[in-house]
């Protein structure tokens, strides 16, 4: 059996109730720029803001709905808290593949509805059912310049 490659963190998303108001605190207490955009995605019904921290990419993720994924998972573990951890890996159908011969089960993207690798904005990602200590695992395939050309989408 194929070891799982992961070649790198991609990012780290954090699960909260107010993505301005943890986004403050990240400015105020660990100089994160002002210039920080902060999304909002029509179709998964989350704001986003994306920064980098220390060589880290950091989401931190806002339902806008009182029952969407992020709030959901809020409620359920009762605070907020690290979401979920985006593995880089160089070809996510052997990662999949692997990590479900050793007993993961795939999570359906709550966001689109498909179970299993599917196309994202920055590349192929797909999660798994298991998480490992409350934290859920995400895998991507991050598109080359030219599958960026071809692939990338918005709205998620």
């Amino acid at each position: 059996m194929k070891d799982i490659h992961v070649t790198q963190v991609k990012h780290m998303s954090f699960a909260v109730h107010d993505v301005d108001a943890t986004l403050s605190n990240y400015k105020r207490l660990l100089g994160v720029p002002e210039e920080v955009t902060v999304t909002e995605f029509a179709k998964s019904r989350n704001r986003v803001a994306v920064f980098d921290l220390g060589g880290v990419e950091y989401q931190i993720s806002q339902s806008m709905d009182p029952d969407g994924r992020f709030a959901a998972w809020i409620a359920a573990r009762g605070g907020e808290g690290l979401h979920h951890i985006c593995y880089s890996v160089d070809d996510i159908d052997a990662a999949l593949e692997t990590a479900q011969a050793r007993g993961a089960k795939l999570k359906e993207c709550s966001a689109c509805k498909i179970m299993g690798s599917h196309v994202h904005p920055e590349g192929w990602v797909a999660f798994l059912e298991d998480d490992v200590g409350g934290i859920e695992i995400e895998f991507m395939q991050v598109y080359t310049p030219e599958q960026l050309a071809e692939y990338a989408v918005q709205g998620i």
